[in-house]
């Protein structure tokens, strides 16, 4: 199968970046990167994207949260928009705008002004992507040459469980959306590439919050107590190990904790400890049985070594699962502007991600956007403060999303 950008005789598909947007929207990112908020808070961004929006003609919308917004292009479901294109199903474009409690360690000129915040996670790039595309599909659209309404929206508190799309929802932002499309930076992928993959393509994340009591005492006389640090580390390594044993290897059910206190003296037995960690899933099945298989293996184990427990189980999100005919309309977005190429694929992370939300009540996919300088052998991860991407990425993703509203 042959795509226009494979032959070069095909016309070329309008809706690429000309330079001086491309320029305005490096700029764009780099300010946001340098003025990180955390979700529910993001004033700021939400104030910047609204005033380039209607500084283009449109009429941007604040989310009834007080941050993010919402902006059509055409007419979506009844509502005027800023160009008259055909009212139907409109194709939804989504930026998370939220950035990450950790120090920017970067010794770079954009680096984050705000001490303990870093968009370590790419979501200013996200951000840029989603308003550059709707700049170049504002323009097209008043040539009469957009197919297909399109929402943008930005939104806030994607790194708050359970995340801000699920209250997003909830304010009506998929009304009158037929279809909904996101990237996400993925340093692993060379920039000016894609990754692809329909079904799972996130796992699922909750928040896991354990609390264990018991009578303390001398580290002499341990018989007499309950020997807390033990019960603790036994929690520690016997419930993963237990959950495991529990459910179909293959769902991915895992618990990993992040934090493990307890006491203060080394001849002190405590009468308490925490343990707090996530639980994480690949199968959706499996993750709507997670919290009783849960708390039955901390009960069972801390029982075992006469603690109390007491459990915090956060329910986080559920996989992104990609609908096939929206990754195919990413695929030939993508192929139609770089060629079949720049696409490959891509395995299911253990990550989350709340775009899941979304995909509960419109299909939709997201894509791998590649941000590693191709030709490096390593990359950044991602939520470390020394995190950083390869800027071409902002125009693949902008071209990746105009394509996708065009086809």
């Amino acid at each position: 199968m042959s795509h226009p950008a494979d032959d070069p005789h095909a016309p070329a598909l309008p809706g690429t970046l000309p330079e001086a947007l491309r320029a305005e929207l490096l700029a764009f990112r780099r300010d946001l990167h340098m003025h990180p908020e955390l979700g529910n808070q993001e004033f700021r961004t939400t104030a910047a994207l609204k005033d380039r929006l209607e500084r283009a003609g449109l009429r941007p919308r604040v989310l009834a949260t007080g941050t993010g917004l919402v902006c059509d292009i055409g007419t979506v479901d009844g509502t005027p928009g800023s160009a008259g294109t055909p009212a139907r199903g409109a194709l939804a474009l989504r930026a998370d705008i939220d950035a990450l409690p950790i120090p920017d360690t970067k010794t770079v000129d954009y680096a984050s002004t705000v001490p303990g915040r870093a968009h370590a996670c790419g979501h200013d790039v996200h951000t840029t992507v989603v308003l550059g595309a709707g700049l170049v599909l504002a323009d097209l659209a008043r040539q009469g040459r957009l197919p297909r309404p399109v929402r943008l929206l930005f939104q806030p508190a994607e790194e708050v469980l359970p995340g801000g799309a699920a209250e997003a929802v909830e304010c009506g932002v998929l009304d009158g959306v037929g279809q909904i499309l996101a990237v996400h930076c993925d340093p692993r992928v060379d920039a000016g590439r894609i990754g692809l993959r329909i079904g799972p393509i996130t796992s699922a994340c909750d928040r896991l919050e354990v609390t264990l009591e018991g009578p303390g005492g001398h580290t002499a006389r341990p018989h007499l107590t309950t020997d807390m640090v033990t019960a603790a580390a036994r929690v520690a390594v016997d419930v993963p190990a237990l959950i495991a044993r529990r459910v179909d290897a293959r769902a991915g059910l895992a618990v990993t904790w992040g934090r493990l206190e307890s006491g203060h003296a080394c001849n002190v037995i405590p009468q308490r400890a925490a343990l707090s960690g996530t639980v994480r899933c690949l199968d959706l099945h499996a993750w709507r049985q997670a919290p009783d298989l849960v708390h039955a293996a901390i009960d069972e184990v801390a029982t075992l070594h006469g603690a109390k427990s007491q459990i915090d189980y956060v329910r986080g999100v559920p996989p992104v699962v990609n609908e096939a005919d929206s990754v195919q309309l990413l695929h030939d977005a993508m192929a139609a502007r770089r060629g079949t190429a720049s696409v490959e694929d891509t395995e299911q992370s253990l990550g989350g991600e709340d775009f899941s939300w979304y995909l509960e009540r419109v299909p939709g996919a997201m894509a791998r956007l590649g941000v590693r300088p191709p030709g490096e052998l390593s990359s950044l991860d991602l939520h470390r403060g020394d995190f950083d991407v390869d800027e071409h990425a902002i125009t693949v993703g902008v071209e990746l999303f105009t394509a996708a509203a065009l086809l």
